[in-house]
């Protein structure tokens, strides 16, 4: 076993071995619950760098009272907005232990994660694992509740698996959140891995980089994060309607399967050509269908004939309950 993995047998408390990066922007209703959580981790052994993206309300003032009460967290506020890519970047840059994970200010972090991921990462040598994700729905109490995990989230994540590769199990590439993954600082060094900054979706062209760049892939099926879906519907994932939005969309997923085909990583770049279609294109029809702006389908429908096109060629078993809405899209 490993000297990580006994120390987190015996205890051992003595410097930080994880680095979460923690960006924000307006989220003061959430952050508690976010940095909650991690105060609750089972892993002792983590420092977290609490990105202020300039937030107009108190989420400056509840990271700074963090820090205050606990030596782990260190702030940095930026005096204008930069967006979540340029946030998280900085955070990279001010890492010093050798991992590195990310919690949105807005999400929960499951009190066992980073023991799970550092003891997985320690024992295997691999660069990084990928874990599960559920969504985090308001409930009519206004409260929050857990879901279940879904089949795309199991797909990449079960059953688990040590030191495999995107060859080997292509899946993966369908996790594309920043926020369920553990890996190894050197990794992203020595290959420049950077977010893109002044984009929506920053997450998903990173995500493809680090599984192309990793020696070897861990992944388990443990439920490391809560992902908010926001009662008054102002996380991103709840803004798909708009055109500017949807753009980003289609130019992270495009950018994504563009790496995995530029590293020959073909049986991965399937796998994800045939997620889109079958679950991220449907509700984005949905919306389409009743828009005011027709610029929204134009743009969704070049992206699906795109793929769509791509799919027969590669004669990819495509889910049928989705076809009269790929139908459509590819008429706009």
């Amino acid at each position: 076993m490993s000297t990580v993995a006994e120390s987190l047998e015996h205890g051992d408390d003595t410097g930080a071995l994880v680095t979460v990066i923690v960006p924000g922007r307006d989220v003061a209703d959430y952050v508690a619950e976010a940095l909650a959580s991690l105060r609750a981790q089972t892993f002792t052994r983590w420092r977290a760098i609490l990105v202020d993206d300039a937030s107009l309300d108190t989420t400056a003032e509840l990271f700074a009272e963090a820090e205050a009460s606990d030596p782990r967290f260190h702030v940095v506020r930026l005096t204008r907005p930069h967006g979540l890519g340029a946030a998280r970047n900085l955070g990279l840059d001010l890492v010093e232990t050798p991992y590195v994970a990310f919690l949105d200010a807005d999400d929960v972090m499951t009190e066992t994660a980073l023991e799970r991921l550092v003891a997985t990462l320690s024992d295997s040598g691999s660069d990084v694992v990928v874990g599960a994700y559920v969504r985090l729905r308001p409930t009519e109490g206004g409260a929050y509740a857990a879901g279940d995990v879904q089949p795309w989230v199991s797909a990449a994540t079960s059953p688990e698996r040590r030191g495999t590769t995107l060859a080997e199990h292509p899946e993966v590439s369908g996790n594309v959140v920043a926020w369920s993954k553990l890996s190894r600082v050197e990794r992203w060094r020595r290959h420049a891995l950077r977010f893109p900054e002044g984009t929506l979706y920053e997450d998903q062209v990173v995500a493809q980089r680090l599984y192309v760049h990793a020696r070897a892939i861990d992944v388990i099926p443990d439920v490391v994060v809560q992902w908010r879906e926001r009662a008054d519907g102002s996380s991103l994932t709840q803004r798909k309607a708009a055109v500017a939005v949807l753009s980003d969309y289609l130019a992270a997923m495009r950018g994504g399967i563009a790496v995995l085909d530029s590293a020959g990583h073909r049986a991965a770049a399937r796998a994800r050509v045939r997620l889109i279609l079958d679950m991220d294109t449907p509700p984005l029809v949905r919306i389409a269908e009743g828009h005011p702006d027709a610029s929204y389908r134009r743009l969704l429908g070049a992206f699906v004939r795109e793929l769509t096109a791509r799919a027969d060629l590669e004669s990819l078993d495509l889910d049928p309950q989705s076809a009269p809405l790929r139908s459509a899209a590819v008429l706009w």
